[in-house]
């Protein structure tokens, strides 16, 4: 694999950028639980520039979620390199986990996104809708593999249709599914 700089999206416009994602395709992370399905995450720009982010999937029925604050890691740079802050465990939430959150590839109508982070560890396929074409998906993961990622790792996420609306849903309040996935369930 590849270890040459990655290339990210410059000039972001981060208001279009905001709303609701879909997870597409994930490589697994013990920050999400392995049954988790109907992954997405909401942008919220706020007054001061950051991002509010709230992260949620379903598992085993339940809707698990983390909610955080995305900055710019370089506020004079034209790059879309972010700095995502979470504070776990979402149930006591004391202990700051700062993740860099690099878009490599957007497409010109900001309804598909390739996101990645410097050491190739994690990546997403994210898409407005809970769904892609085919072709949309090879031209992404093509697009990882030629940033150095080895795409074998990548993990298709289940969605259902309709999608699960979050008033619907009966929450996990007490924050298991974060437990769970520290020990890798």
């Amino acid at each position: 694999m590849s270890k040459k700089s990655m290339e990210v999206v410059k000039n972001i416009d981060l208001a279009r950028y905001m709303g609701r994602w879909y997870e597409i395709a994930s490589f697994p992370s013990r920050f999400q639980p392995k049954n988790g399905i109907n992954t997405r995450a909401t942008y919220t720009l706020n007054e001061d520039g950051t991002v509010h982010v709230l992260n949620e999937t379903w598992s085993d029925g339940k809707r698990g979620f983390i909610q955080g604050t995305a900055y710019k890691a370089d506020p004079k740079s034209d790059e879309a390199k972010l700095k995502v802050k979470f504070y776990v465990p979402p149930f006591l939430p004391i202990i700051p986990v700062v993740g860099d959150y690099w878009v490599l590839y957007l497409d010109h109508d900001y309804q598909y996104a390739l996101i990645g982070q410097p050491s190739r560890s994690y990546l997403w396929i994210l898409s407005r809708e809970n769904e892609v074409d085919e072709e949309i998906y090879n031209k992404l993961v093509e697009k990882a593999k030629e940033e150095g990622y080895d795409v074998t790792k990548l993990k298709k996420t289940t969605h259902t249709n309709p999608p699960p609306e979050t008033e619907d849903a009966p929450a996990d309040n007490k924050g298991i599914w974060w437990l769970k996935s520290i020990f890798g369930k």
